[in-house]
């Protein structure tokens, strides 16, 4: 007598598959950090696109409204946060993965979930932040009449990219700063200069042709590139686009060695 399949919302845990059970207790953090951070805050869901929206408009008003602007293109608020808002998921989940461990030292230690979910439901958390400021996006895009073409079609691409480079780093910040703790105070230096040294405020196109090589091993170059190609198809590099696909493989494969390699001693340092 044959059964009938069981739905993966009835199955007991245990007879789950661990990719299952991996995904599930993904969801189940990540949707707390979430709850947790709205619900606490009575604008909720504003603060998400509050922070990149002040950012852009004071980056519009400076380089528009006080200072000749010789970078970027117009509409140039629809060029800053096509850049700005996947830096603000870079940042936020990269900062955050600092303290991916020592924050809830307890629950990592008393668990028995794979110890990579800890630094992925934060690159998890902020990518979902980023997917709803979306729409502020497309707002700004109609309002100020920008140009969608058939690059838009690359965005999943970009998103894709953005989430292998993401994990890769904070799986190699993470457990390293339970060992150094000054580590965590660096971090927020380097991300500081790498905003700067990316092209937010101004594109790679902008650049002294001598300096695009050089940016392209930059791999936030590629990928900024293909959020903005929807918009600006002049942005697109596929030589970026290599690079930082290349580049974002590599670090992955870094951090998971290096995660692998210090997890231990980790659980015995918190």
């Amino acid at each position: 007598m044959s059964t009938a399949p069981v739905a993966y919302g009835d199955a007991h845990p245990l007879q789950r598959t661990p990719w299952a059970r991996y995904r599930h207790s993904l969801w189940l953090l990540t949707t707390r950090d979430l709850k947790v951070r709205y619900s606490t805050s009575a604008l909720g869901y504003v603060w998400s696109v509050l922070d990149p929206l002040v950012m852009a408009s004071i980056y519009w008003f400076v380089f528009t409204q006080v200072f000749h602007r010789i970078a970027g293109t117009e509409p140039y608020i629809v060029f800053l946060l096509s850049a700005l808002l996947p830096w603000m998921w870079f940042n936020g989940a990269v900062s955050d993965s600092t303290r991916a461990f020592l924050k809830d030292a307890k629950l990592v230690r008393s668990t028995k979930i794979p110890r990579t979910i800890w630094v992925n439901r934060i690159v998890l958390s902020k990518g979902i932040e980023f997917i709803l400021s979306l729409p502020v996006l497309a707002i700004f895009a109609i309002v100020f009449g920008a140009r969608v073409g058939w690059e838009l079609v690359l965005f999943p691409l970009a998103v894709l990219l953005q989430v292998v480079l993401t994990v890769g780093v904070s799986l190699i910040v993470a457990p390293l700063v339970v060992f150094f703790r000054d580590l965590e105070r660096a971090v927020k230096l380097v991300l500081r200069f790498l905003f700067y040294a990316s092209p937010i405020i101004y594109g790679v196109s902008n650049l002294p042709s001598e300096l695009h090589v050089w940016a392209a091993f930059n791999p936030l170059s590629g990928i900024f590139g293909l959020y903005r190609a929807a918009f600006f198809p002049e942005e697109l590099d596929w030589f970026n686009v290599a690079i930082s696909a290349a580049m974002s493989l590599a670090l992955l494969a870094v951090g998971l060695l290096v995660f692998r390699g210090s997890v231990r001693q980790v659980l015995k340092e918190i």
